[in-house]
């Protein structure tokens, strides 16, 4: 990360290409997300309700604690990891400071959120599916937007680098 406050990212262009590859790593995690989030339940409260609830018109079971506790075990630790990667290289792109605040706290309060949204619906009411809901709809933002702005000041970087030699 040293790289960005020197301003090293303007003549590493290998280390340059190197997060960008990662970046689009994170797209395809990002997408696939999205996809299993639309494959399992959709936006819909009374589908994301019967996914956590189980169902008898599907015959499907509730979800189990020990699944849930499995499930969200992973990925507190992988969700953390991956926020935590794209907030710090997003502070040190030339963005104004509440920007900065205001993704920082968007994508962390909705990756917690969205942990805890399906505990809230399978323990504490069905109607917790809209915070379940918006929850995800608010991450998968703030993370797109994350991963598109650092790509840009990335591209950025190198188009400048390329003016430079």
């Amino acid at each position: 990360m040293r790289f960005f406050v020197t301003g090293e990212q303007n003549r590493q262009l290998l280390l340059n290409t190197l997060i960008l590859m990662f970046l689009g790593y994170i797209a395809l995690l990002w997408l696939s997300n999205g996809m299993l989030f639309f494959h399992k339940m959709g936006l819909s409260a009374e589908a994301v309700s019967s996914y956590y609830l189980g169902s008898e018109l599907q015959f499907t079971q509730p979800k189990s604690y020990q699944s849930m506790l499995e499930v969200t075990h992973y990925h507190v630790f992988s969700m953390g990891m991956l926020v935590l990667t794209l907030t710090h290289l997003m502070l040190m792109i030339d963005l104004p400071v509440r920007i900065k605040v205001f993704l920082s706290v968007a994508v962390y309060l909705s990756a917690i959120a969205d942990e805890l949204g399906g505990w809230m619906v399978r323990y504490l009411h069905p109607q917790f599916a809209y915070f379940k809901i918006a929850a995800f709809v608010v991450l998968e933002i703030s993370l797109a937007t994350l991963i598109i702005i650092v790509c840009v000041s990335l591209i950025q970087a190198r188009a400048y680098a390329r003016r430079g030699k």
